[in-house]
């Protein structure tokens, strides 16, 4: 049985050091105009992370058990 793979999208580095996200993956992942990005290297790669507004990790912790959290003193 011969499977059909899609193609991965693909983009070039401009002389400005610049990529072109494309839009069929910006689509499929719902980015957004503007929306700001983390990039983590990963061996001879690199991940690239939305970082999430504040109003996104709103009440993510909510009912979180802080029992053995401790807290930590800085020293001046």
């Amino acid at each position: 049985m011969i499977m059909s793979m899609k193609p991965p999208a693909t983009a070039t580095l401009s002389s400005k050091y610049q990529i072109a996200i494309p839009k069929a993956v910006c689509e499929d992942q719902d980015w957004q105009s503007g929306q700001e990005f983390a990039f983590i290297p990963k061996g001879k790669g690199m991940l690239m992370i939305p970082v999430p507004s504040l109003i996104d990790l709103q009440g993510i912790a909510e009912g979180a058990d802080i029992s053995h959290v401790r807290e930590r003193h800085h020293k001046s």
